[in-house]
């Protein structure tokens, strides 16, 4: 053989050994990141199940304290976080020192203190856990027990992004009127034997006041995020119009997603990805009431999107909203880490996973049994999704690998 032909055939081997060894490679990351997926899902599973008890063990901090401590730039919460009881517990039995009206929005809220000074907001129960909220899928009061199960699903699809939520019960009497502001108590009303407020809202009116059993009310309390942590907040791309007969953009222009790609922070960095998981957070709870989120401000992008408001969901569990899942059909793309989430909790894991997830919850049950099949049924819907952009673009442009400086043009 000649010497030209070997220098050919070495230079082949060559690239066929750096090919096959780069193949390797990427096999044995893309086994140890499902290895350690897997791991995570277990970790997960195995401390879903909480015990609201007062003791805080090795530690001399408060409950708000730890809580304020958790919180990253992309994260509000860490995984391993055996103090979540606890918390849980001060925020469902603490005293209330003060209580005031809601912050500005247009649902019934009220705004507690508690005894150290934790600021959360209480939403009433408006619905029994079987009503069903008829009409627009974005229809209807705010669901207190929505804000309870959504936090829980954030737990469990291992985004952490969700504050911190707990059902409670409030005696309208002896621990609201005595700490009240006058701008509180001038809604507070009987029908009846059961005593009422209807807050200050852009909807709240007398006529549609919140009422409790006699004096006892049941709720949720959302934990109030740091003030070191300002709120930025952001017009959602995928947000309706709210106009009958009025489109968005992203409702009749499918290719709507390489614009937005184009646009800043959607253009790079973790954000698009955020609004994915956004997505597939809100079509399993049936939340199409995104119409702005909110990130840490300054975060030039690559802080999360924070799953604040979730009380619009669990309406109606026989309507899948197919169109709360736009920006994942019409990206075609999804983090592999969600991905693996999401397959782990098929075949009834995603329904026993949340049931587990709420025993401990002083409102349990926080779903009924037809709001815990429809997740079901939405998880295959989302999977069958996926599948299908797979199928149209292959496997990698539609799996990313997690990584903050993700180039998306």
């Amino acid at each position: 053989m000649k010497l030209k032909q070997r220098v050919v055939v070495l230079a082949l081997l060559l690239v066929i050994l750096v090919l096959t060894k780069l193949l390797l490679l990427d096999r044995l990351e893309t086994s140890a990141a499902q290895r350690q997926d897997q791991l995570s899902f277990q970790r997960m599973m195995s401390s879903l199940k909480l015990t609201l008890d007062s003791r805080l063990e090795h530690t001399l901090q408060s409950p708000w304290e730890i809580a304020s401590q958790w919180v990253v730039p992309r994260e509000v919460y860490p995984e391993d976080t055996p103090e979540m009881g606890a918390v849980l517990h001060a925020m469902a039995t603490k005293k209330i020192v003060r209580a005031d009206v809601g912050y500005k929005g247009t649902q019934l809220k009220a705004l507690l203190v508690l005894d150290g000074g934790q600021k959360v907001v209480f939403k009433p129960k408006r619905y029994s856990r079987d009503y069903i909220v008829e009409g627009e899928p974005y229809a209807g009061y705010d669901r207190h027990n929505a804000e309870v199960a959504a936090f829980h699903l954030d737990r469990i699809l291992g985004f952490r992004r969700a504050p911190l939520v707990v059902g409670r019960f409030v005696n309208l009497i002896t621990e609201i009127k005595p700490v009240a502001t006058e701008q509180l108590l001038s809604t507070f009303l009987k029908q009846g034997n059961n005593s009422c407020f209807y807050g200050k809202c852009y909807y709240c009116r007398e006529t549609e006041p919140a009422c409790a059993d006699r004096e006892t009310m049941e709720g949720s309390v959302t934990l109030w995020l740091p003030d070191v942590w300002p709120l930025q907040k952001h017009r959602h791309p995928w947000g309706r119009t709210y106009r009958e007969g009025k489109l968005a953009r992203w409702e009749y222009d499918e290719s709507y997603c390489d614009a937005v790609k184009k646009t800043s922070p959607y253009d790079s960095g973790p954000r698009l990805l955020d609004i994915i998981d956004t997505a597939i957070f809100d079509y399993l709870i049936g939340n199409a009431d995104r119409h702005h989120y909110e990130s840490f401000q300054d975060d030039e992008g690559a802080s999360m999107l924070i799953l604040l408001d979730n009380a619009k969901s669990f309406g109606n569990p026989s309507l899948d909203e197919r169109s709360i899942l736009a920006p994942l059909y019409q990206c075609c793309i999804i983090r592999v880490s969600t991905w693996n989430r999401l397959t782990h909790l098929k075949h009834g894991s995603l329904r026993s996973a949340l049931l587990s997830a709420t025993a401990h919850d002083p409102i349990y049950p926080v779903l009924s049994e037809a709001h815990l099949e429809a997740l079901e049924r939405r998880l295959q819907g989302i999977l069958g999704t996926v599948q299908q952009c797979i199928d149209q673009f292959g496997n990698d442009v539609v799996m990313v690998e997690d990584r903050m400086t993700l180039s998306h043009l």
